[in-house]
Order: C-alpha cells, then sequence, then structure tokens
C-alpha cells in the first residue's frame, strides 16, 4: 500500500531501524542458504571430472615413484657404471627372477598378466573392479624385474596401477556401476600419460584400445586424468620430452619410398615377434606349477648371457634408444641391438615376468630402423638416408604393427620426442607395417593375450573393421509416389487402390511426415465427406523422419511402433529417397551375416 506523501504507484520503504518480522528474515535466510548450496553444488558429471582430476594426480604421484623405485633397484643391483660387472649381469636378473617368481605365485598371481586386458575386463566383465592388491603386486614385481635388467617396460604396469588406483576411489565413493566401468580406463590414461609424459598418446591408446569410443563423457574425464597426471610427472621429473632429437627436414619426396621400405621390414619383423610370443607363451603356462617358480630366474639368466655380450638389450633401455637417435651406432651394430632386444623380450614376456611391453616395442623399432637407414645410406648414398631419422621412423613403425594401434603410434613418436616435421613419414610407414600386420596375423596382440588367458574381451580392431549397415543399405523404393497433406481423402482412397502398401505416407508443406493405413483410410470414408483434406485428418500425427546414411542400428531406436518409416534426403526432407520398414532391416542383416 502507498504511504502518505508517497508518489502514486510507489511505495515508501520503510526506515532502516523498523522491526522485520521473525518469520520473514528466517524465510530470507533459508532461500539465502539454498541459492548458496546449488551454486556450490556439484552435479554427478562434475563430480566426476573432478576425481578424474585427482585419479590424475594420485596416479602421477604413484608413477613418480614407481619411476625413481625402478632406478633405485637397478643402481643397488647392477651398480651405477656404463657396464655393470659381468658376475652381476649374469646372476643378478636370475636371483631376482627367483624372487619376483615367488611373490607373483604366492601373492600376486595377477599381476603376471597384461595390465591393458586387465582394465579391459574391468569395463566389460568385472563392472570396474580391479583388487588394489593387483596394483601393489605390479608396482613390487615390475620394480624388481625391470630394475634388476629384465627386458620389459614400465608402461602397462603403469597403466594397471593407475587403473587400480581409480577402481579403488570409485569403490569407496560408492559410485555407480556404469561410472565405476569408466574409473578404469581414466586411471588407465593417467598411469600411461606418466610413464611416456605422453598425454596425448595416453588418451588416444586408452580410447583405441580399451574403450573404443569417443564419447564425451569418457573423453572428457580421460583427458583431465591424463593432463593432471603429466602435469605431476613433469613437475618431479622434468617437462623435456623422452627422447631429445635433432631436426628433420625431408630434402626429396623420393626419400618416402625409403621409408616405406621401413614399413614393409617393420611389418613383417613385428608379425614375427607376435608369432614367437602367441607360439611360447601358452606352451610355458602349461607346463606344471612348480616350473612357474623357475621360468623367470631361467629367463634372467638367458637374458644374463646375452647381456655380456649385448649389454643394451637389458632393461626399459630408453638412454640406447635416444644414442640411436642422434645417430651414435653404426647400422650393423644397430640390428645386433634390434634383433638381440627382441630375444631378451621374447624370454622375459613368456616366462611370465610382470612387465610391459611399449618399451621393448620402441627400442626395437629405433635400432631396426636405424639399422635400414644406416643401410640403405651404405649401400645407395644418393639416398639422404641416415641413422637417426630412420630410428625415429621406426619406434612407431614397430609400435603400429605390433601392438596394432595406427592412431597412437603416431601420436607416440610426436610426443615422446617433440619432433613434428618427421609426421609424413612416420604416417607412411606406420600405415603399411600395420597393413603387413593386419594381412598376416590375424589376431592383434592384446586379442591374442587374452584368448590364451581365457577371456572373452570385446576385439576394438575388429569392430573398428566391422561393416556398418545404413538405412541406404536397407531402405526399399515406395511403390506409389506419397500422398500430399493438400490431398483429399477420395483422392487418397483412389491412390491406395493402386497400391500395394498397406501404410502410405503423406507429406506437409512444413517437411513433416505422416502415415495412414488403407483400412484407417476405409473406416474414414464412412464417416467423413470424400473432400475431407488428408491435413485436417492427421493434424496431430507425425513420424520420425531418416536420412540415407543414418546407422541401423540407431534406426532401431526410432521404428518401433511405425509399420513404415520415410528415408529423406539431408538436401530438404520433401525429397522422398526410399521407406524402411522392420522387415527390411532384418533383411539386410540377414544378408550381410
Amino acid at each position: 500500500m502507498s504511504q502518505p506523501g508517497a508518489p502514486p504507484g510507489e511505495t515508501q520503504v520503510p526506515p532502516s531501524n523498523s522491526p522485520v518480522p521473525a518469520a520473514v528474515d528466517k524465510e530470507s535466510g533459508r532461500n539465502w542458504l539454498a541459492a548458496r548450496q546449488r551454486f556450490f553444488s556439484f552435479s554427478e558429471g562434475n563430480q566426476f571430472l573432478l576425481l578424474a582430476v585427482i585419479i590424475g594426480l594420485l596416479s602421477g604421484m604413484a608413477v613418480v615413484c614407481f619411476r625413481i623405485t625402478i632406478e633405485w633397484i637397478r643402481l643397488a643391483l647392477l651398480g651405477s657404471a656404463p657396464a655393470p660387472p659381468p658376475m652381476r649381469v649374469l646372476l643378478v636378473p636370475a636371483g631376482a627372477g627367483l624372487v619376483v617368481a615367488f611373490l607373483v605365485q604366492r601373492f600376486f598371481r595377477a599381476a603376471r598378466s597384461s595390465g591393458v586386458n586387465q582394465t579391459k575386463a574391468a569395463v566389460y566383465v568385472f563392472d570396474g573392479f580391479i583388487p588394489f592388491r593387483t596394483a601393489i603386486g605390479k608396482y613390487v614385481t615390475c620394480s624388481l624385474a625391470i630394475g634388476s635388467g629384465q627386458s620389459l617396460g614400465p608402461e602397462d604396469p603403469s597403466l594397471q596401477i593407475g587403473a587400480g588406483i581409480a577402481s579403488v576411489l570409485g569403490r569407496r565413493l560408492k559410485l555407480s556401476r556404469d561410472k565405476l566401468r569408466l574409473l578404469a580406463p581414466v586411471g588407465a590414461a593417467a598411469g600411461l600419460a606418466a610413464a611416456f609424459n605422453a598425454p596425448i598418446s595416453a588418451m588416444a591408446f586408452v580410447i583405441e584400445e580399451v574403450l573404443g569410443t569417443w564419447s564425451a563423457g569418457a573423453l572428457g574425464a580421460i583427458v583431465l586424468a591424463a593432463v593432471s597426471s603429466a602435469v605431476v610427472m613433469r613437475s618431479f621429473l622434468g617437462s623435456e620430452p623422452m627422447f631429445r632429437v635433432p631436426a628433420y627436414t625431408l630434402a626429396h619426396p623420393a626419400e618416402l619410398l625409403s621409408y616405406a621400405v621401413l614399413g614393409v621390414v617393420g611389418g613383417f619383423l613385428s608379425v614375427a615377434f607376435t608369432k614367437i610370443i602367441g607360439y611360447f607363451r601358452p606352451r610355458l603356462r602349461s607346463l606344471p606349477e612348480w616350473t612357474h617358480y623357475l621360468q623367470p630366474a631361467v629367463a634372467g639368466l638367458l637374458i644374463g648371457i646375452v647381456g655380456l655380450r649385448v649389454p643394451q638389450s637389458m632393461g626399459a633401455g630408453y638412454s640406447f634408444v635416444d644414442q640411436a637417435l642422434h645417430s651414435q651406432y653404426t647400422w650393423e651394430i644397430l640390428a645386433v641391438l634390434g634383433f638381440a632386444k627382441i630375444l631378451t623380450t621374447s624370454l622375459s614376456f613368456v616366462s611370465g615376468t610382470p612387465g610391459g611391453m611399449f618399451a621393448p616395442t620402441l627400442f626395437i623399432g629405433a635400432m631396426i630402423g636405424g639399422s635400414i637407414g644406416g643401410l640403405e645410406n651404405h649401400f645407395f648414398p644418393q639416398v639422404n638416408a641416415s641413422v637417426g631419422p630412420f630410428a625415429l621412423v621406426g619406434m612407431g613403425t614397430f609400435f603400429a604393427g605390433f601392438l596394432r594401434v595406427p592412431i597412437t603410434s603416431v601420436f607416440m613418436v610426436l610426443e615422446t620426442t617433440g619432433n613434428y616435421s618427421i609426421i609424413l613419414p612416420v604416417m607412411i610407414s606406420n600405415s603399411i607395417a600395420y597393413l603387413i600386420s593386419r594381412k598376416y596375423q590375424e589376431v592383434a596382440l592384446f586379442d591374442l593375450l587374452a584368448r590364451q588367458d581365457d577371456l572373452e574381451l570385446p576385439s576394438m580392431e575388429e569392430l573398428r573393421e566391422q561393416v556398418v549397415l545404413r538405412v541406404e543399405d536397407a531402405m526399399r523404393k515406395p511403390a506409389v509416389p506419397s500422398l500430399q497433406a493438400g490431398d483429399t481423402l477420395a483422392r487418397a482412397l483412389e491412390v491406395a487402390g493402386s497400391s500395394p502398401e498397406e501404410i502410405l505416407l503423406v507429406r506437409f508443406p512444413t517437411g513433416r511426415w505422416a502415415s495412414i493405413s488403407r483400412k484407417e483410410l476405409r473406416a474414414r470414408a464412412v464417416e467423413l465427406p470424400k473432400g475431407t483434406l488428408l491435413r485436417e485428418m492427421l493434424s496431430t500425427s507425425r513420424l520420425p523422419v531418416l536420412h540415407p546414411d543414418q546407422r541401423l542400428d540407431d534406426v532401431l531406436r526410432y521404428i518401433q511402433g511405425h509399420e513404415v518409416l520415410p528415408v529423406v534426403s539431408r538436401a530438404g526432407s520433401r525429397m522422398l529417397e526410399g521407406v524402411l520398414s522392420l522387415p527390411d532391416i532384418l533383411s539386410a542383416y540377414q544378408k550381410s551375416a
């Protein structure tokens, strides 16, 4: 109510010292608190993204400790000299193998399996569950194995450690089953990003090999986890790329032929390496239980014998890859190092010694690539080939052929070296190696290992290569032209009488589509005048509209409840391309089977 003396239409504000009713004051306070609570509250999606950052930070710190532990064990067991004493080289891997085998057989049986496949199993089989005991086992046994000279790398264990941390956090927070399933690959990306100092490669690998999909929810969490993990790693171990390489320039396009040759050699060698592992691993696993206590030790002894002559073939070998990238070896020595690494890595992996294959793969690729570059330069000096660039391209080439992750292999080379000028040779060589590997090795490495472990995990490679059926593969041409919304009931009856179709489509000027059956038309003809327009009869009817390029899998969600749907051009919803029914879809699937 307006107070005396106040302008018309305005209400005088009471003086500040006027008493305010207590009920009004309490209600205002509650409203203020509710507004602040809404402002600071997180939706489930935001909580998940925040958890991804926390997982990245914890995984990064765990991987930093893991890397330091490996180096500490290496110094304690093999010493700091460039060439360790022969007796240490011979006996340390064997002795450590006994300890590792005992720990694996008695306490950490899951530690010997592939961390990649265990993460996939958590997603597709175990509702995101990864025992934290497995992550601890990976940390302990892999630190001892790699530090003692076994020819394995820390990346696969780092991936598993990150996935284990993510899984235990999700269980503690009692997240939903869908979120728990997604947490394992989020942690895997964080662990791999810290291990390689390569967040983009880690993200690409997890999506390419573990998830197989680029959904927005998964991508955001994986990116945040990988980036935060890499930030932690760089804070402790430095921000430099894993390998430092000299500048590279492509002098002439003809040089690409030399890299194509590298792709061919790398492809066939990766097939041979996969077949060696695929042949010996199940045979050693099938031996009596007591032999599993000795297999890592025997492998370590054989590795030590090789290491007496080729000490570079022991351990992860990152420093030797860096030397190859700087052309510090002749092509003959590089070839010896590459084949020696294939031998020692095969011994370590098939014996059940815990560890990863990423670092040995890069090592082999660098040595074989460098040897091919040096060989071409020796016999064909007119070709501008040298060891360093070929070693760099060889890393990605062998990675693409052996692990069968072509996209990750390109990013891996670029991120671990910081050299983006060599991307064209990398793409050409990687593609050739990948295609050769697919041609001559039917099952990819991780799928092969999963089958040997009696796990039926989805093959991401098969999903990528799967033929996708689309609407245009199943649709058929309509028997008669569609009706118009402005047609009369009499015209519709005339068309229905000459059409074999039970359902007739009706097009509206606005691009909306509807349908009417012959039975309904005959029923309406009894009730309504023959001059009634179809738009009056179908004013509220509306059909979903399909396009020729849509996937049939997606169309199944729309076709329920409709006998036939119109397929229209994306250039305009009035242009009818065909019609589609559920029997048409089933027929298309039967033909493709």
